[in-house]
């Protein structure tokens, strides 16, 4: 049996034909798989699992679709989607896993993460990061009127945006140093993340004692990995439909 692992789908009304091929993708995954894990960034952004629209029916929907089906479905917040909880996980049949977490996978010992810790060029974005999940500001933020939570989640994105196009391509992606540190930290051999949209494997270098994948996004185009039985892996891009 084999894990199959997505990120940063960042679905969005905006981008029904993502929608459309995600629920299609999770209607087609084999019974014959083990787990499906998303790592993150399911969501283009999460205000609170109060939240309950159309799109979010949706996909809870189609995920507990495939659990029902005997595939285990696990869930890892992203950047993006930092908000999601528990009550969410049970309507859409998924299993809530931390960032970080180490799994066998194919006799490899495996570290899951969504990818933005690696990131620490970045000081803008980890200054933020460490301000928003701050176990108060998320008590703060919650509290808040839907209305306020979405303008806030708009104001955030639109700050995202421009920001990525000020520090470029180099400070948002992933620290080598900091990439080699958290092989030594976990003691694994291979580590599994999305976040930075520059899908790749990675082989063990003079710089990196282990494999490191970076899953891809869903913007032009779906992503997936396939871990077999044996540690092998595949990594495969899934047209729109």
């Amino acid at each position: 049996m084999s894990h199959w692992f997505i990120s940063d789908l960042h679905l969005d009304a905006s981008r029904p034909a993502i929608t459309t091929l995600f629920l299609a993708f999770l209607r087609d995954i084999p019974n014959e798989v083990e787990s499906l894990f998303i790592l993150g960034d399911l969501f283009e952004a999460w205000i609170g699992d109060d939240l309950d629209d159309e799109l979010t029916r949706q996909i809870a929907t189609g995920i507990r679709g495939v659990s029902e089906r005997g595939v285990a479905v696990r869930f890892m917040r992203g950047n993006r989607d930092f908000l999601l909880g528990r009550n969410y996980c049970r309507q859409a049949g998924m299993q809530l896993l931390p960032d970080a977490c180490v799994m066998d996978m194919g006799g490899i010992p495996t570290l899951l993460l969504h990818g933005d810790t690696l990131c620490t060029d970045d000081h803008a974005y980890q200054a933020f990061r460490q301000e928003v999940r701050d176990p108060a500001w998320i008590e703060g933020f919650l509290g808040k009127t839907l209305a306020e939570r979405i303008a806030f989640a708009q104001q955030a994105r639109a700050a995202s945006q421009q920001h990525q196009q000020q520090v470029g391509d180099v400070i948002t992606d992933v620290n080598g140093d900091e990439v080699a540190a958290t092989f030594r930290r976990y003691g694994i051999a291979r580590i599994i993340h999305g976040h930075t949209h520059r899908p790749a494997i990675h082989p063990p270098s003079a710089t990196c004692p282990g494999e490191r994948i970076v899953l891809g996004d869903w913007y032009e185009q779906g992503s997936l990995l396939i871990v077999k039985d044996n540690g092998d892996v595949e990594l495969k891009s899934l047209p729109i439909i």
